[in-house]
């Protein structure tokens, strides 16, 4: 008896949080971790939205506050507010977010390319919208998040 071939569908894995009512997604193989909220530390002449810097078990990590990023309402953080830590182009970066609400594995084929503008969110910061039993969910393309010279300037910050 022949067995009958299942093709298995791609699968994106994602760590997704909220910012404000929407659902932001980033892919688990760019997530380093994700820690509770702690002090930061200013810096001067940081970019607007640069929170700041952390240590993180000796390693200096600039973190970017993503509702400043992104142009959104800038709301009180909560109890369930985390830091996502990142790889940005070979740099770790925090990222400051609500709410982390799970790891998601989404067929690839409910991912579709951004709208030119979705959310608030330029769309050239975005991979795609991933739908899922009815929630739409924002893909953010952390490459493209940052400018190069952003990415220098939190370089700096790390060195500095």
């Amino acid at each position: 008896m022949r067995r009958k071939e299942v093709k298995q569908e791609e699968m994106t894995q994602l760590v997704v949080f909220r910012l404000g009512e929407e659902e932001f997604g980033v892919e688990i193989l760019e997530v380093q971790e994700i820690i509770l909220l702690s002090p930061i530390t200013r810096v001067p002449r940081a970019p607007e939205f640069v929170e700041g810097v952390i240590n993180l078990r000796g390693e200096i990590i600039p973190v970017v506050d993503l509702r400043k990023r992104f142009g959104l309402s800038a709301d009180e953080l909560k109890d369930e507010a985390r830091i996502v830590v990142v790889d940005v182009n070979e740099n770790l970066v925090g990222m400051i977010v609500d709410e982390v609400t799970q790891p998601l594995s989404l067929p690839t084929s409910q991912i579709q390319p951004p709208p030119p503008l979705a959310g608030g969110v330029e769309a050239t910061y975005l991979r795609g919208i991933g739908k899922l039993e009815g929630r739409l969910i924002v893909i953010l393309n952390l490459e493209r998040a940052l400018s190069a010279s952003e990415v220098q300037a939190l370089e700096e910050m790390e060195v500095s």
